[in-house]
């Protein structure tokens, strides 16, 4: 199993379950929450592909759908619906963090792949990070996080630049490929419990 896969499968399960404890907090129905879940699992990976002139991988392959129904129902059964105060607590957090560190490097190498520049890798990165989860605020009637929450976009960039760096000095291993995703999330967490945020104008 390649790294590109290994980030695919833990990024469609960790929106996967973003998506449901989203869906769940904000009070949609059975159908709402498994059309919620699988948007901000699948969302961003689609728009990645298609911007790559790539067939969507969730048409090809019967995994990314299985891993996503298969997320909702474990949700389920360990009442995850039940957390309350959301945004606040750990299991959302984390989840989200992780989608959005490991869709920023599926991104990143896919874009490698297609050749693409160094803009074309930050916005390739950018936008597999952020569609799957502005779509899910879109259906909850909420401000996308990436407009407004603490370094989250700002995540997905630094990555794709530190991941056309290693590319570029042919250092791309699993190794660095894990410390990236490792540093990646403990930024992200940083960012979100020192409440970080980028200068607002007034």
């Amino acid at each position: 199993m390649t790294p590109l896969e290994i980030a695919d499968i833990i990024g469609i399960i960790s929106f996967a379950l973003s998506g449901f404890l989203i869906a769940v907090h904000h009070k949609l129905d059975v159908l709402g929450i498994v059309i919620t879940a699988f948007l901000t699992a699948l969302g961003g990976g689609m728009v990645r592909d298609i911007i790559a002139n790539k067939t969507p991988y969730i048409f090809t392959q019967n995994l990314p759908v299985t891993l996503v129904i298969c997320t909702v129902i474990v949700a389920i059964l360990f009442e995850l619906h039940h957390i309350s105060d959301l945004e606040g607590k750990t299991t959302f957090i984390i989840s989200d963090t992780i989608g959005l560190v490991s869709f920023s490097i599926t991104g990143a190498l896919v874009a490698l792949e297609a050749d693409f520049n160094f803009f074309g890798v930050l916005l390739l990165s950018l936008m597999t990070a952020i569609g799957g989860g502005t779509l899910r605020d879109i259906i909850v009637n909420r401000m996308p996080a990436f407009l407004i929450s603490d370094f989250y976009g700002s995540v997905a960039l630094i990555i794709a630049t530190v991941i056309y760096t290693l590319n570029h000095f042919d250092e791309m291993t699993f190794l660095s490929l894990l410390i990236t995703f490792v540093l990646g999330v403990l930024l992200r967490l940083l960012a979100h419990y020192k409440q970080w945020h980028l200068p607002k104008l007034t």
